[in-house]
């Protein structure tokens, strides 16, 4: 069975991004472990570095493994019954879109309260260096997210259209 191109193209993109969530969380963890070896004035960061990254491992993993089961499931769907398929799909992509807003607000919310603790605390090393880790993954995170609301945004467009 032929999986339609939308379908297909959605879930290559998830998959890709979950592999970029993946690596980026493996590098963040191999970055605190090195400031805490290094004994680095930097190794505050790797509390957020590490709490992030467990995030990205796990949601990264998820997305990636489930993806090919998904896409099968839904392209027999969309092939058998094409009316439940959109009901359905389209309200799982409308929650879908619901949790990234929620997703933006608790990633500007940690951007927000890093760049208060660089700023705030900037002659405490420890703190200026959590901030920084905050920072830097809570942007990433908004980033990366920002691009996948996106996504499913086109993608629900399409849905509604069939």
């Amino acid at each position: 069975m032929n999986t339609p191109p939308f379908i297909a193209d959605y879930f290559a993109a998830e998959k890709l991004e979950a592999l970029l969530f993946m690596a980026v969380g493996l590098a963040a963890i191999a970055a605190a472990v090195w400031l805490l070896r290094k004994r680095s004035a930097l190794r505050g960061m790797a509390g957020p570095l590490v709490a992030v990254a467990l995030i990205q491992l796990v949601v990264g993993a998820t997305v990636y493994f489930r993806t090919d089961a998904q896409v099968e499931q839904l392209t027999q769907q969309h092939s058998r019954q094409p009316a439940v398929f959109k009901a359905e799909e389209s309200a799982r992509m409308r929650t879908v879109i619901d949790n990234f807003a929620l997703y933006e607000r608790i990633e500007i919310g940690l951007l927000a309260l890093g760049m208060a603790l660089v700023v705030l605390l900037r002659a405490r090393p420890f703190w200026f260096a959590f901030g920084l880790g905050l920072v830097l993954q809570a942007a990433f995170m908004l980033a990366l997210d920002h691009f996948a609301a996106a996504r499913a945004h086109d993608y629900l467009r399409v849905l509604l259209a069939l």
